[in-house]
This record gives structure tokens, C-alpha cells and sequence, in this order.
């Protein structure tokens, strides 16, 4: 039956050759075979236009099958053919003479050097000005051609990029890798500030308590002159005086820091359907993500049916993506320890604005005023550069809800792999548990799970992240309310101690007790929401199930172990 088809088809030849478009004439070979008929041909030439690619796409659209057509051209160019296939590896030494996008695009890819001849597979072997590309691009002298598919040539190529369909070079596990390794070197840099800040505040405590050891000193004098205690006295002074130095020179560094801190801005994770990207300029960095990746969300769901290095890959995207969460934390907690160190630059100098107006009020004007003024300015100049600090980081406290809120409806990569039975969807909208066969091999699947383990790791290490941010936000709401206490409290002491007398003294007394009273109910709307989220997450409270994974066995046959509250 196939010969009488294929003579009747060839009969008919000649009438059917003037359909035919002159451009792919390598692939006429399937009507004289009888796939296609002289019609069908003249409507999927005209349909694919030049493009071999496209050509490609619409001939398997209309079911003809990939070997059939390798076999055409085969045929044609005389020439073996090949098939996509991951044991297909690129030779090391080209790969870095070979651009991805660019070979895409022109559709060869180098398979095996053998002496100075090059094995190259290509959909057109006849384009004299691609071969001429590839022995410069190569610097060989000599190319033998292989046949192959446009898809293959990209799937070829892609796996030797170490990417998954359709996704770009910077998809593949090293360019994340070095994406991971620049984002962990940044959150060791924000570590660094956050240390230095918290240094500068414990400095600022020391600053604090050398002007009070000061002005008890000078009080004292001022009251009792020279005489038997002058001794007590001058050491307080001299005491002071050092805790001030020292608390200054803690200080400075963390004055240099809040300079040159950098503002980070996350971008929104898509489940490995797009790629995490940074562009560098200066010292400001910017976050962006590649469009979406077409299908990718397809392959995604498609989980059992991929290959390990595939998985391997997903797994790879899913890390970072977790990175630069841990980052965009770690960026909300420094700035708002930034804010904390102005807020205790603004309670240092409440104190010295509060101590020289006591002694401004208490005693007559004399040569001592001087000292009393330059406290108040001091003050006034501290509580100002306080305010400089904290005001520009108001924004991380709600940014840091938003983003633990946000971090905390996610899925977790386990429920992915692993969902409870009573949550699986009866349209197997996720993907069933690992499992292997007698083709796949342990080994492989032992780095696949090595890879799904340390993603899970890196779960965890967010999960806690988001915990500390949280944390941090209560800190700063604390913080905020140790300074409107401090106000408060230098407010209400004058009043108390100065009485009413005077209507202006009053009502400077009143703002401070106002504006104390509002850092307070500020530092509660930090700390509330705070300490709610923070509740959430609890502590183990009753005995829990644990899968200890082995990723060489089926998952039916992992362990598990029970651990009591009494073992945690």
C-alpha cells in the first residue's frame, strides 16, 4: 500500500512541483513520500514563510514526525542527522568562544572536535557564509556538518548552557551561582553596618553617661565651690569627660556608615518563571527579573516529567530568588537600625536640652550661662541630626509588614514537592512525590535531592530571616518609645519641678509632654503588629512528625521519627 501510495504521489509530481516554494526544497522529499500532498505543502510553505524555524514548528503542528523530517534532509544534503539529546556535550574549549543568543539565532552548535575538523550540527548545510562563521568563530580550519533540527540545535545548546527551554543564559545554575555569592556578600556588608550602628548607639549610651557624670560634677561645684568634695568632684568631671571621648569615638564609624548605606528594592518572585537579574551602577544597585519566560510555567507544573539536571535548574532559580529575599531583609533590618541609632541621637540630645534648661532655670546668669547655652545647642544640633536619620526610614517599618506578610503566604518548597494528602487537589494541580525507576540511577537522584535539600535550607534560613526582621521592627517601635518616654519624662520633671509660673516655660513644657506622648503611641504601632506576627510563629507545642529524606530510595520508603515536646 505504501508503494502504490508513494508512485501515485510521484506521478503526480510535476503538477504538484508548482506549488512548491522554491525556499524549502530539502524538505520536498515529504510529498514524494506521501506525508504531505502537494496542497498541504503549498499551505505550510506559505504559512512558514523563510523561516526554518518556523517551517519546523508548523510541519510538526500538523503532526509529521521529527524523524521523518531529519530523514528528508538527510536524504537530500546526504548527510547523518541527530537528535536532541543531553549526552550531546559542546567541547569545553568553545564554550567560551560561542555568544547563546547569537547561536540561537543562527542556529549551529559545535558537537565534537576531531583533529583540526569541527562537527557542527546545522539545519542548511549549503550557506557558505555560515560555514565561513563558524571556522572563524571556532578558529578551525575544517567543518564537518551534521544535520539537526532548529529546536535541537536550541535544546543542544541550552543544556550545554545549563538551562531549561526557552530560558536565557542567565537562568543557568552558574550565573545564579554567582548571583547568590554577590547577594550573600552584600548581606555580610549589611551585617558589617548593622554591627557598626549598633557600636555607634552604645556609643552614644557612653556620650550620655559622660555628660551626666559631667553635669552632676559641675552642679556640684556651682552649689558647694571649692572645697573638701572638689576632689569627688573633678574625678566625675575627668570621668565624664573620658566616657564622652570614648562614646564619640565609637560613634564617628557609625556616623560614615549611615553615608554610605544603599537602599534595596525587591522585585516580586515567580515561582521559576522568570530570572532574578542585577545591574550595577555605582554604588546603587537595581533589581529587575527578566520577562516571563514562555512555558516555563508549563515545565514547572510538568515536575515528574523532568529530567534531574532540569529539576536541578528550577531548584538553582528557586534559591535565588530566596537570596534576594534574605537580602531585601536584611536591607529593612540595617535601615531600620539606622533609625534606631537616630532615635538614640535624638534621646542623647533631649538630655542635654532638658539638662541646660534645668540649670539655666535654676540658677542667675552668670559665667556658667555659657555652659548651660552650649548644652541646649548641642542638644538642639543632636536632636536634629536624629531626626535626619530616623525620618528617611519610616518607610522600611511598613515595608518590612508587607514583605513578612507577603514571605509568609508563599508555598514552601517541600508543600510543592511533597503536598499533605488532604490538601492534594483531585486535578493534580501539583506534582506528585519524587520517585525514580530501574533507569535512573541513585547517584543522580542523590544530587538532585542534595539540591532540593539545600533549597529547603535555604527556606528555613528565610523563614527565620523574616523572623528577625519582625523582631527588628519591635526593636525599633521599643526604640521609639524609650525616646518619647525620655521626652515625656524631661517635659513632666520640669513642669513638676519649675511649677506654672511662667505661661511661655509652660507651654514649652507642654510640647515636650505632647511630643513625648507621640513617640509613644508611635513606638506602639511599631511594636503591636510586630509582636502579633511574631506570635505567629510558634514553637513546637506537642509531638511532630518528621520525614527523614533519602533521596537514593522511592519516598514510599523513607523514615520517619517522632519527637516529643519534651525532646525539643
Amino acid at each position: 500500500m505504501d508503494m502504490d501510495r508513494k508512485m501515485r504521489t510521484r506521478a503526480g509530481l510535476a503538477q504538484q512541483l508548482s506549488l512548491f516554494r522554491s525556499g524549502h526544497e530539502s524538505l520536498h522529499g515529504l510529498v514524494e513520500d506521501g506525508i504531505l500532498t502537494g496542497e498541504q505543502w503549498a499551505e505550510i510553505s506559505k504559512e512558514a514563510g523563510d523561516s526554518p524555524s518556523s517551517m519546523e514548528q508548523t510541519l510538526l503542528a500538523r503532526r509529521v514526525a521529527r524523524h521523518e523530517i531529519l530523514r528528508c534532509l538527510s536524504e537530500y544534503y546526504c548527510l547523518p542527522f541527530i537528535e536532541y539529546n543531553e549526552i550531546l556535550l559542546i567541547p569545553p574549549e568553545f564554550l567560551p568562544l560561542l555568544d547563546f543568543e547569537a547561536q540561537k539565532a543562527r542556529g549551529w552548535c559545535p558537537l565534537a572536535l576531531r583533529g583540526n575538523v569541527c562537527e557542527v550540527a546545522v539545519f542548511n548545510p549549503r550557506d557558505e557564509l555560515l560555514a565561513e562563521e563558524i571556522k572563524r568563530t571556532l578558529r578551525v580550519e575544517r567543518v564537518r556538518f551534521i544535520l539537526a533540527l532548529p529546536s535541537d540545535i536550541v535544546r543542544i545548546l541550552e543544556h550545554n548552557f545549563d538551562v531549561n527551554p526557552g530560558f536565557p543564559k542567565s537562568a543557568g545554575r552558574t550565573p545564579l551561582a554567582e548571583l547568590r555569592t554577590w547577594l550573600a556578600g552584600e548581606r555580610v556588608t549589611l551585617g558589617q553596618h548593622r554591627t557598626t550602628l549598633a557600636k555607634g548607639r552604645t556609643g552614644l549610651a557612653l556620650l550620655r553617661t559622660g555628660v551626666s557624670c559631667i553635669s552632676i560634677g559641675l552642679v556640684l561645684l556651682r552649689i558647694f565651690g571649692i572645697g573638701y568634695l572638689t576632689i569627688l568632684e573633678g574625678f566625675l568631671i575627668v570621668t565624664g569627660l573620658v566616657m564622652a571621648v570614648d562614646g564619640v569615638r565609637w560613634y564617628l564609624p557609625a556616623r560614615k556608615v549611615h553615608k554610605h548605606l544603599i537602599d534595596y528594592t525587591g522585585t516580586e518572585p515567580t515561582f521559576g518563571t522568570t530570572v532574578l537579574q542585577v545591574s550595577h551602577s555605582g554604588d546603587s544597585h537595581r533589581f529587575s527579573r527578566t520577562a516571563p519566560i514562555e512555558n516555563a510555567d508549563k515545565l514547572r507544573s510538568t515536575w515528574n516529567r523532568l529530567t534531574p539536571v532540569m529539576k536541578r535548574r528550577f531548584l538553582a532559580n528557586d534559591r535565588t530568588d530566596l537570596a534576594e529575599e534574605r537580602t531585601i531583609l536584611a536591607s529593612y533590618r540595617t535601615r531600620m537600625a539606622r533609625a534606631r541609632t537616630g532615635l538614640a541621637f535624638t534621646r542623647t540630645g533631649i538630655s542635654f536640652i532638658g539638662l541646660g534648661i534645668a540649670l539655666i532655670r535654676q540658677f542667675h546668669s552668670g559665667y556658667w550661662t555659657g555652659f548651660d547655652a552650649a548644652l541646649i545647642v548641642f542638644g538642639v544640633l543632636m536632636v536634629t541630626e536624629g531626626f535626619h536619620w530616623n525620618i528617611p526610614e519610616r518607610s522600611a517599618g511598613a515595608q518590612t509588614l508587607d514583605a513578612v506578610r507577603h514571605g509568609g503566604g508563599k508555598i514552601p518548597i517541600w508543600d510543592f514537592m511533597f503536598p499533605p494528602r488532604h490538601k492534594k487537589p483531585e486535578n493534580d494541580e501539583y506534582p506528585l512525590p519524587l520517585f525514580f525507576n530501574h533507569k535512573h540511577a541513585p547517584g543522580i537522584w542523590g544530587t538532585t535531592g542534595l539540591a532540593l535539600e539545600r533549597t529547603l535550607i535555604a527556606d528555613r534560613r528565610n523563614l527565620k530571616s523574616r523572623l528577625r526582621t519582625i523582631m527588628a521592627r519591635s526593636r525599633t517601635g521599643l526604640a521609639f518609645i524609650r525616646t518619647g518616654a525620655s521626652i515625656f519624662s524631661t517635659g513632666f520633671a520640669l513642669l513638676i519641678y519649675f511649677g506654672t509660673g511662667s505661661p511661655a516655660w509652660t507651654c514649652f513644657d507642654l510640647v515636650l509632654l505632647t511630643i513625648g506622648l507621640g513617640g509613644i503611641i508611635d513606638g506602639l504601632y511599631w511594636h503591636i503588629p510586630a509582636k502579633r506576627i511574631q506570635d505567629i510563629f510558634t514553637h513546637c507545642a506537642s509531638d511532630v512528625e518528621i520525614v527523614l529524606a533519602d533521596y537514593g530510595k522511592p519516598s514510599a520508603n523513607w523514615k520517619k521519627v517522632v519527637l516529643s515536646h519534651e525532646d525539643l
